[in-house]
């Protein structure tokens, strides 16, 4: 395996009260959870700072969203500085639920990439085709096009602050997975890119993680394919099982 360290990300979406987060916190500290992965977890706004405050300090928490400012007249939004003074170090950007619900674009969510790492929050970046562009045979095309608008926001230095998350969109909340064979092409792929277009450096170093329907029964072959580097989990980490999935790797 690569030297890359292991990421499970936990994206509870619009999920949850301060009794279901005290839950997750339980399972989680019950664990164990593999000391070899970096488990970060993302509540809804409103719970950043309460879910900061009960969970360990060796698990992250990141923010769902955030915008490319530091502040304004941008209701309901919230910016990199107050996740930030909030203790938490993370934020999801350019979920497909952003893209296909909310409608933000590549251009969007690149600048909102540039803003969150020049703040020094690390960012969760997620790319990823929907069924008809799969279908088209237009997944590279799609994956590379959203990739290439967040590489022309970060600098060389920037890439260690980075994990991007490779999330099909055919394959989230559907119960469909992407087979480890299929989502290890696109990782491989999209690796060899990177080389071409950032370095073989960043390439080798930077971790793609896979999301889409990951759970207990699916996590192990997956994270057991060379270029995936972890998992953006959606409803299973809401559940005990995700410390399953956080413990993928271990034998």
């Amino acid at each position: 395996m690569s030297e890359r360290k292991f990421f499970v990300g936990g994206n509870w979406k619009m999920n949850g009260n301060k009794q279901s987060i005290n839950g997750i916190a339980d399972f989680l500290k019950a664990g164990p959870l593999d000391p070899n992965t970096e488990v970060v977890v993302s509540p809804p706004a409103c719970y950043l700072e309460y879910t900061r405050q009960i969970l360990d300090s060796k698990i992250g928490v990141a923010a769902q969203n955030c915008y490319k400012v530091a502040s304004g007249a941008f209701t309901g939004d919230i910016s990199a500085n107050m996740i930030k003074d909030l203790g938490c170090e993370w934020v999801i950007l350019g979920h497909s639920e952003r893209r296909n619900v909310f409608g933000e674009s590549d251009q969007l969510i690149g600048e909102k990439t540039k803003y969150a790492l020049s703040q020094g929050l690390k960012v969760i970046a997620c790319i990823g085709e929907k069924l008809e562009e799969r279908e088209a045979g237009k997944t590279e095309e799609a994956v590379f096009r959203q990739t290439q608008a967040l590489i022309d926001n970060i600098s060389a230095d920037q890439w260690s602050s980075v994990v991007l998350a490779y999330e099909p969109v055919w394959a989230i909340g559907t119960g469909k997975t992407a087979s480890p064979e299929q989502a290890q092409e696109v990782h491989e792929k999209l690796r060899a890119w990177l080389a071409e277009k950032v370095s073989k450096d960043v390439a080798a170093q930077v971790r793609i993680i896979y999301g889409g329907s990951v759970n207990a029964g699916n996590c192990k072959d997956l994270g057991a394919k060379t270029d995936i580097d972890g998992f953006l989990v959606g409803g299973a980490s809401l559940k005990p099982d995700f410390v399953q999935i956080v413990n993928a790797r271990q034998k």
